[in-house]
């Protein structure tokens, strides 16, 4: 099968081509909430604009709004992306390399080592919790705390995974789906375009990683999401393979979602949103031991041959075998 997307289309137009799909995962999306938002939750589709306005006020809105994060990280970063690879003639397996898995020791030392670093990160998320901008950017700096403060409000919201039930559907939501989806678009489809675009490796790590920490629009977080966001792009970049930084991110996000589980069932005193620095000797040793796993991973995935960084290679060793 020939696709839409020949050797020598332009990588801006794949990455077009890849917002659009998108676009339309997300109205999917919306149409399927809203045929279940009145069947799986009870409320009426004329309340619905009240509750998303004001959320706090409505002890169904976490539900509702955890519902439809999950169908739009679902319908706009999972299904949206598959389907325009596979309409762009793409062998996804070879393109992806997700049918052969890495040893599982490498794939869970890549989740362990998000872990690891958690300590020398809070470093960074400190530091850009309290940074202060220039005078002339005080609009700006303004107009961010207020949106994060907003985010914070909805994140604390859908955030209650006091109950099994609810730490299981925060797991499907926050960690699995978006793990896959965004490591799909960012690093599977994004860095590979740039990478292809710029014909630097290094750029598109760091385009897709900047891009990621964008979107998550948290300005007052951003350098850390920046570095997370590049250390997937490495871990995909040496293995050539998509479910390195899948696995990596579902560490992060699932880590983060059990903690909140503890914390809120009692099992542990410990504020997990505080962005205060860990003691400096935590930081010391997290740093030491994940600059080790780090260069233990790249040596290991280095072994591995390289796999092609085109969306065009894809498609053309499909039309050949």
């Amino acid at each position: 099968m020939k696709g839409f997307i020949s050797e020598d289309r332009h990588p801006f137009l794949v990455l077009l081509l890849l917002l659009a799909f998108m676009l339309g995962g997300y109205f999917v999306a919306s149409f399927i909430y809203l045929a279940l938002v009145t069947t799986v939750l009870g409320i009426e589709v004329i309340d619905l604009t009240n509750l998303l306005a004001n959320p706090t006020e409505h002890p169904e809105a976490a539900d509702a709004l955890l519902l439809f994060q999950g169908l739009v990280q679902f319908c706009s970063f999972v299904l949206g992306p598959l389907l325009m690879l596979r309409l762009a003639g793409v062998n996804i397996g070879h393109y992806l390399n997700w049918k052969k898995l890495p040893l599982p020791t490498l794939l869970l030392l890549a989740g362990l080592l998000i872990i690891f670093i958690m300590p020398a990160n809070s470093l960074i998320i400190s530091w850009n919790a309290e940074l202060s901008l220039p005078g002339f950017m005080k609009g700006f700096e303004e107009w961010a705390r207020a949106k994060e403060d907003e985010l914070a409000e909805l994140t604390k919201l859908i955030a209650n995974f006091g109950t099994l039930p609810r730490l299981l559907m925060g797991l499907l939501v926050i960690a699995v789906i978006p793990a896959i989806g965004e490591e799909l678009v960012f690093r599977g489809v994004l860095q590979r375009q740039v990478h292809r675009w710029s014909g630097n490796a290094h750029v598109a790590v760091w385009v897709a990683a900047i891009i990621f920490s964008a979107i998550h629009v948290q300005f007052f977080g951003f350098i850390p999401r920046v570095l997370l966001g590049a250390l997937f792009g490495y871990l995909y970049l040496w293995s050539g393979n998509i479910w390195v930084p899948i696995v990596a991110h579902f560490f992060n996000n699932g880590f983060t979602v059990f903690l909140l589980y503890l914390q809120q069932t009692g099992a542990i005193d410990f504020n997990i949103e505080s962005t205060e620095p860990m003691p400096v000797m935590t930081i010391l040793i997290s740093a030491v031991l994940s600059a080790a796993v780090i260069y233990y991973l790249y040596k290991q995935f280095m072994l591995t041959p390289t796999r092609p960084e085109s969306l065009a290679e894809a498609a053309g060793e499909r039309e050949n075998s």
